[in-house]
């Protein structure tokens, strides 16, 4: 690609993986993002003194794609990754706390101690749960059949009852898919479930930062990004983007970057559109997909985040799941938030959250500091000095039944211009895999065409010789 031109159209995960893969093979590349920071969804804002996430973005070992672009910029020293998965469970209504944790074992049986210690279900319940669990390893990710059933109807055919769906299946799922498994396609389950927790025994174990994800994914990867030799556009937007008539794209930007003013890039090589669905959809130039309508059709699902300062501490580990009550799940934030003092930041994890994403703030404190106390009985008289939530209404994509044939493939019918974006066809969830992932489809789709375009050439240019 050397002498090529490209431009990325988004800073997220996937803009930012697609516009460094791009340069390694020698574009001139251009990266353009409206918002003034990179990092798509998974990014950081001080509030005060305080670090904020905008939501808890963990990954689990097994999202190598993720975990590749983190090594890439250098950064796997400031994420953690759990030595063996163990995840703590506490039922509200019966105040017990169990784990699901994983043994040394091969699959499944790295499992089966865990599962058979869960307090929250009983013994028929277990042995049902194992049932189906053989049942889903053994289904084929690759049958459409899987897309057009619900996980919710599948799980009841498999004898699982609606206390194991909630204490295990949609523990998970929900966290991972932001959707209820009778909201979730059957065949973004299998592949959350088989890849997760029945592929590999340490495939699951559980990864976070140990810094705000700024630092992350703006701060290291705008510097890894200039190191590449990619121009960084912020505070920038693609307002139009057309076929050019002597070849290539036509591409208009204007923003606050441009001094307010516009700039045409002309004859552009490579076009990657890193961009949410709707927006991919208002920029395509016609006849690139079919039926483009479905982009909007595949819709969002929303993910609210509730952030709590006690002035004491009341959490004793990194993180909670709940049972019996409206909190998911709960993440201490308090080492790289920058809080002083004895103090404790936590914040709840609340996906799915189409009933509550646009609660005033006023009525999620009532509801939620209550919670709290009966979750965390340290919680019970301690001072709350900050009460604050961010709101994601457009988080991911809605994982329902017969989302698959929604999502595009990486190429498109214009020549030169990709899509990228957890919600194109990666066959996982939005998750930030499914992003990097993304990234790397479109950048690797780019590079073949070009290198078959300059074989084609240079094919010509020696017969014609």
């Amino acid at each position: 690609m050397n002498g090529r031109t490209a431009v990325v159209v988004g800073g997220g995960l996937a803009g930012i993986t697609a516009a460094l893969r791009l340069a390694d093979a020698g574009a001139a590349v251009t990266l353009v993002e409206a918002r003034p920071r990179l990092g798509g969804l998974a990014f950081s804002f001080k509030r005060g003194d305080l670090w904020v996430d905008n939501g808890q973005h963990v990954f689990l070992r097994c999202c190598t794609a993720y975990r590749g672009l983190l090594q890439r910029l250098g950064v796997t020293d400031q994420v953690e990754i759990q030595r063996r998965l163990d995840v703590p469970v506490r039922d509200v209504t019966t105040g017990r706390t169990g784990s699901l944790s994983r043994a040394g074992l091969p699959v499944p049986l790295h499992l089966a101690k865990s599962l058979a210690l869960y307090p929250h279900m009983s013994t028929a319940e277990k042995l049902a749960t194992g049932r189906a669990a053989l049942a889903l390893r053994g289904l084929d990710l690759e049958d459409p059949a899987l897309d057009r059933e619900s996980f919710g109807d599948w799980l009841r055919r498999h004898g699982q009852s609606p206390r194991a769906v909630d204490a295990l299946w949609d523990l998970v799922g929900v966290a991972t898919l932001n959707a209820t498994a009778d909201d979730s396609s059957l065949a973004l389950a299998a592949m959350v479930f088989k890849t997760g927790l029945l592929s590999d025994p340490g495939a699951s174990d559980i990864g976070f930062a140990k810094v705000p994800l700024g630092a992350l994914h703006h701060d290291a990867a705008e510097t890894e990004l200039e190191r590449a030799g990619v121009r960084i556009l912020l505070r920038t937007k693609v307002t139009q983007l057309k076929s050019a008539e002597g070849g290539g794209h036509r591409v208009e930007l204007a923003g606050e970057r441009l001094d307010g003013g516009s700039e045409l890039l002309e004859a552009v090589d490579t076009v990657v559109l890193a961009v949410p669905q709707d927006e991919a959809h208002g920029l395509l130039p016609p006849g690139s997909i079919d039926r483009p309508e479905r982009l909007l059709e595949l819709g969002h699902a929303p993910i609210l985040n509730v952030h709590v300062v006690y002035d004491r501490k009341v959490l004793d580990r990194p993180f909670l799941a709940a049972l019996g009550s409206p909190v998911q799940w709960v993440f201490d934030r308090t080492a790289h938030s920058g809080l002083r003092g004895p103090g404790q930041y936590l914040a709840l994890s609340q996906s799915a959250a189409q009933d509550e994403i646009d609660l005033p703030v006023a009525e999620l404190r009532r509801r939620y500091l209550p919670e709290l106390e009966r979750l965390l009985p340290a919680a019970r008289g301690a001072g709350v000095t900050e009460f604050f939530v961010t709101r994601e209404r457009t988080a991911t994509f809605a994982p329902a039944p017969g989302s698959a044939p929604l999502r595009p493939a990486a190429r498109t019918r214009t020549p030169g211009l990709y899509l990228a974006g957890a919600w194109t066809a990666t066959g996982w969830p939005a998750t930030m895999e499914s992003a990097v992932r993304s990234g790397n489809a479109a950048a690797g789709a780019a590079r073949a065409d070009l290198a078959g375009a300059d074989g084609t050439a240079a094919g010509s240019a020696s017969r014609t010789g």
